[in-house]
């Protein structure tokens, strides 16, 4: 393919934890977008950060090529690289970042740093995009967040959780009815089978369009140890009731945090992204709220999982607008950077 003057062609890396992803954009659209899952994790119940980076430092060069080549463009097309900074695991992002150092210079194009967080956002760039201003609820296994998208790249969080995220509330409590990991999307999976009005869980109180989600977590774990001790095959019996219950609960929460600040902001555009964006039951609730004259948008499936398509729309608005880094960039593994 030859580019035309018009054409910038971006690479883009997410490696900000057990996913390695690789991309290649011609402008706003995704040419290609590769994601080499790691599976070792489900062996013990969670990501293993050094195993993560292992896995990564195995992953890269294949899924970078492979991106490459299913776009169809050579290496020498490359208009920048793009590449997740942070939030992560430190030992993950730093082969992205070393790979993305290594390439811009080898090529001597511009490289992009990107935030992971704002990437999850900016999914909603490559194919419907909402009117600005929009409120987006991103929520993934490490973060839960709400965040007023005033431009492409002007983003200002209005809340946040206060400790645990809603995907860890997820895996957490599959993980205590003996499911495997990753257990949020068992979760859901049981769910359907089940009804979500037989078992109910306390509220957490409201911080402003704040969360916290680690009483939510401990509540689950008394209300299972209780009915296991009157009834030992209680979660095997009930799976689905519980499961059912557990992530109307969730999802309640969520909503009702994001509906006030909807209200306060007198927003009308709503989005969700990130991980926990692909759960069923919180997509069915957005668009419960389409029906209440609100405009909602939810992201394809490709792009609520961590996957580097993200990383290189933000990457092309940010090539647009000339916002490169340098080499002595370093990454960060908090989310308050």
């Amino acid at each position: 393919m030859m580019p035309q003057s018009n054409e910038i062609f971006t690479l883009s890396i997410e490696s900000s934890c057990d996913d390695t992803s690789a991309a290649v954009l011609c402008n706003d659209t995704v040419l290609s977008n590769i994601v080499a899952t790691q599976k070792i994790h489900e062996l013990y119940g969670g990501v293993v950060p050094e195993l993560a980076s292992r896995a990564h430092q195995q992953n890269i060069v294949v899924v970078v090529d492979t991106a490459l080549r299913e776009a169809n463009i050579s290496k020498s097309q490359l208009s920048a690289i793009a590449f997740t900074n942070g939030p992560g695991l430190m030992g993950s992002l730093l082969v992205g970042t070393s790979f993305a150092k290594t390439m811009s210079m080898g090529l001597a194009i511009p490289l992009i740093e990107v935030n992971h967080m704002q990437a999850h956002v900016a999914a909603h760039y490559i194919d419907n995009k909402p009117n600005f201003p929009f409120l987006c609820l991103t929520v993934s296994g490490g973060h839960s967040q709400i965040v007023l998208v005033k431009d492409y790249l002007s983003m200002e969080v209005l809340g946040r959780t206060l400790d645990d995220a809603v995907g860890e509330a997820f895996d957490k409590a599959a993980k205590i009815m003996k499911l495997p990991y990753p257990g949020g999307p068992l979760i859901d999976y049981h769910a359907r089978l089940g009804d979500a009005t037989k078992f109910s869980f306390p509220m957490p109180a409201m911080n402003g369009f704040n969360y916290s989600f680690s009483g939510v977590k401990t509540s689950f774990l008394n209300f299972i140890s209780k009915n296991t001790i009157a009834n030992p095959n209680f979660v095997e019996e009930e799976m689905p009731h519980i499961c059912a219950s557990y992530q109307a609960h969730l999802v309640n929460y969520l909503c009702k945090v994001f509906l006030l600040a909807s209200q306060h902001y007198d927003i009308k555009e709503l989005a969700i992204a990130g991980g926990v964006s692909a759960n069923s039951s919180l997509r069915s609730a957005l668009m419960e709220f389409g029906k209440q004259g609100f405009n909602t948008y939810i992201p394809k499936m490709e792009y609520c999982t961590d996957n580097a398509a993200m990383i290189g729309i933000v990457g092309y608005y940010k090539y647009l607008s000339k916002d490169f880094t340098n080499l002595r960039i370093t990454p960060y593994s908090r989310s308050e950077q």
